[in-house]
């Protein structure tokens, strides 16, 4: 089975329009190479982790197949291309208000969402793009929400922030709030004794908010089954973790609370993290803390430039030695899992849904005014209350 690779003519790739047939030739570049030669799988070494109340930790080797590496491989290709086209769009003013993105910390979302079940839980702050694609949702889903149109996964009514799915319970707005409500999550995964488990996330700068402790204490009391989950992307909004907190050991800020420290750069580390995080929680041994270290290449949000507390060095820096995408890339094509062609194949081809999806985006039609109260409560219509469905009086214009 031979496969194909679609190269630009040298005219094309010189940026010449493609809108005239003779600029636009196509050369195919035909690999004799069978699927049949590439290994099925292969054990790679993991960088150790650091421990807080655990005698042992996750293993340090790993084992990738095949399909794995490419799975997650198409899949962190799709964030990165999804968060880049959101940035577009919004430096274009079509998505407006908040945004954060998450290019740079695929490998976070994807090595955890490949440890759990689908059936598990997952709560996370408004850095959300990412888990709601691994959670399930489509990208013209997600880049419709944020551009606000009905198709969005909430009706183009939440936005960058308030993305939701099945057993995912957002996107929040509110800094460290979504851990508590994590917690209360994993009291119902117990309560209801269905071996489910819940997965709280929350960034660095909302690692010294109290209600953060708060909530350890009571989990730790109540032994839930929660992952409690740190992404150090080394900057909470435009400060640095060193400037902002007294101790960055951020794992072992649960006290009582085991904790792991793990590259987050690294899928294959997060996902055996997870693992073991997950397993420990199912264990009836209570919640853990697992700290991803993990970068973001932007700013903040999108009115944060991201360089003036960091040098575009510093960034450049950790794309050429650190990137999770080309980590896994370059691992997949030395241990004969996948081949350099067969990989720009899936770039092409998840460059063309970003394409579709970002036309969906920007076609699809707003939600109509009159809809606006909707959804607000739990019954449709509004029912009637100090007048919360006020708006219904108006109607949309043309």
């Amino acid at each position: 089975m031979c496969h194909a690779l679609v190269m630009p003519t040298p005219s094309l790739a010189k940026g010449k329009s493609p809108n005239t047939s003779h600029d636009y030739v196509a050369r195919v570049v035909v690999t004799s190479r069978n699927y049949a030669d590439f290994g099925n799988e292969a054990t790679f070494e993991i960088k150790k982790y650091d421990l807080h109340r655990l005698e042992e930790g996750p293993p340090t080797t790993a084992v990738l197949t095949r399909e794995q590496g490419l799975q997650y491989y198409k899949t962190m290709q799709t964030i990165r291309r999804m968060e880049l086209k959101a940035d577009q769009l919004y430096k274009q003013k079509i998505i407006r208000g908040f945004c954060h993105l998450y290019d740079g910390q695929e490998a976070c979302c994807v090595g955890l969402e490949a440890a759990i079940n689908r059936t598990d839980h997952l709560i996370t702050a408004y850095r959300a793009h990412g888990f709601t694609y691994t959670r399930g949702v489509p990208v013209r889903e997600i880049l419709a929400e944020l551009t606000g149109r009905i198709g969005g996964c909430a009706k183009g009514k939440g936005g960058s922030m308030h993305m939701y799915a099945k057993n995912f319970y957002g996107g929040n707005g509110i800094v460290g709030a979504q851990v508590p409500l994590g917690a209360g999550i994993a009291l119902a995964c117990k309560y209801f004794g269905n071996d489910e488990i819940c997965v709280t996330l929350y960034g660095d700068g909302a690692a010294n908010q109290g209600q953060i402790f708060e909530t350890f204490n009571m989990a730790a009391l109540w032994k839930l089954p929660c992952i409690f989950i740190c992404e150090n992307n080394g900057y909470g909004m435009g400060t640095s973790v060193e400037r902002a907190a007294a101790s960055t050991d951020y794992y072992k800020r649960g006290d009582f609370i085991p904790g792991l420290r793990v590259d987050g750069m690294d899928v294959l580390a997060v996902r055996e993290a997870t693992k073991f995080a997950a397993g420990h929680c199912r264990a009836g041994k209570g919640p853990i803390v697992i700290e991803l270290q993990t970068y973001r290449y932007h700013g903040h949000s999108m009115s944060d430039p991201g360089v003036s507390y960091r040098t575009r060095e510093e960034i450049q820096e950790v794309r050429s030695k650190s990137d999770p995408i080309t980590l896994l890339k370059d691992r997949m094509v030395n241990n004969n899992l996948a081949s350099v062609e067969e990989l720009k194949e899936i770039d092409v081809e998840v460059r063309k849904q970003i394409e579709d999806a970002a036309q969906f985006a920007t076609t699809d039609p707003e939600p109509p005014l009159e809809e606006l109260g909707n959804y607000i409560y739990n019954k449709d219509p509004p029912f009637e209350v100090r007048g919360p469905n006020l708006w219904t009086r108006y109607k949309s214009v043309g």
